[in-house]
């Protein structure tokens, strides 16, 4: 089982990434993004119009079991991250492992 982190930090640090909800949605209805992560406390609807674009687009996400707090940290970011999409992974290995 690969660490989610540990790939959400390499993907940032080596790839290319979007982070906030707005650009995570444009990169997502431009076909860019390949993979979406989202926190687990993000705002409801907020969190559902994500979900039903991702599965629209047919794009991969992945539930971040943590809160934003976490998952900025994750991404090297002294705030607050709701969602991230990843565009290129770098030599992140994040599109290519199941996460539990």
């Amino acid at each position: 089982m690969a660490d989610l982190v540990k790939d959400i930090r390499l993907a940032v640090d080596t790839g290319s990434v979007v982070i906030g909800t707005n650009e995570v949605m444009r990169a997502v209805n431009d076909d860019k993004a390949k993979l979406v992560i989202i926190a687990a406390k993000g705002k409801k609807q907020t969190v559902a119009d994500i979900l039903h674009t991702c599965s629209v687009a047919s794009v991969k996400f992945i539930k971040f079991k943590e809160g934003s707090l976490e998952l900025g940290t994750a991404c090297g970011k002294p705030y607050s991250v709701n969602t991230v999409a990843v565009i290129e992974a770098g030599n992140s290995k994040i599109l290519e492992e199941e996460y539990a």
